[in-house]
Parts: C-alpha cells; structure tokens; sequence
C-alpha cells in the first residue's frame, strides 16, 4: 500500500468544521502542479509544514498500480488504464494521475492524441529520451514544436512489448 506525504490535514467525511458543515474526505485546498513545493503554506507564508501521511483511495491505488506495470519506453492512455481496471474512465483516471501521480511513472500514462501533459513537457520529454519512447515530430504550427509520442509504435496493450521485449522499436 502507498502513502503519500500530503501538507493538507486530512479530514473524515464525517468530520465537521467549525461552520457546522461536513469536511472534506480527503487532503484539502488548492490543487497544485506536481513540480510545486508543497513544503511551506501559501496562505499564510509559514515555512516548512510537517507533512501528514495519508492513505491513497483505493481506486488511485489500483490506478498507479497499473502505471508501474507500463515498461519504460511504453506508454497507456487514461482510457486504457480505466479499461484494464474495468472501472472509471479516462477523466477518473486522469483525476488519480494529476493527484498522486508523482507516486508512479506519471509519463507513462498520457492522452490518447500523443501530446504531452501540459506544464510538464520537458520533464516528460527527458523520461521518453531516456526511455527510448517512441516520438513523432511536431508539425510546424504546433506551440513550442514539442514532439508528440508515437501512439502507434509507443502504446502498450497489457501484453506484449513488456520488459525484455522489443516489439515497440
């Protein structure tokens, strides 16, 4: 099981606050990027937090799960990771990757069309490069001409092209 260090208090649904209504059932406050330090609160300028220890959702669990079996140089869109699980969908899954996805391969798991999670492309990039990822190059008009992967050659089905195998290149 995963735990995931979290500098948000971690309520219970069956908590209230102060106001009287119920709080929330997971880590709270504003969603940042994985690449944030969330060592310190914003809010308050304060400095390092302790950070909780929180229990992963089930459901996210199993999403990562899956993340860590794609191969390097591999890629699952959100739609077949919700397909290998037999539940959710690409918008479930994507909610799990942009949560705790810094706990898995993140970059293994992607859209559909190829194109690189935004905010995060270069750090992608590097991982796909070192993983010898299949690429396409960016058209012409593309912002940036960041490469997109190669959905063909890159995606992997839960079979086949696992590690060892080299069907992929």
């Amino acid at each position: 099981m995963r735990n995931i260090r979290c500098s948000a208090p971690v309520r219970t649904v069956c908590d209230e606050d102060d106001t009287g209504q119920d709080a929330l059932s997971v880590a709270y406050g504003r969603m940042g990027r994985m690449s944030e330090d969330r060592t310190s609160d914003s809010r308050t300028g304060a400095g390092p937090a302790d950070p909780v220890i929180a229990e992963l959702p089930v459901y996210a669990e199993r999403v990562l799960d899956v993340a860590d079996l794609v191969p390097p140089g591999r890629v699952m869109t959100y739609g077949d990771v919700a397909e290998w699980l037999g539940e959710g969908g690409p918008r479930q899954v994507g909610r799990v990757m942009a949560l705790y996805g810094s706990a898995a391969a993140w970059w293994r798991v992607v859209r559909a069309d190829g194109t690189l999670l935004p905010g995060h492309e270069l750090q992608a990039l590097g991982h796909y490069r070192e993983e010898g990822t299949p690429l396409r190059a960016a058209p012409r008009d593309a912002d940036g001409h960041v490469p997109r992967l190669d959905m063909k050659r890159a995606r992997w089905d839960g079979v086949t092209g696992g590690p060892g195998d080299e069907a992929h290149t």
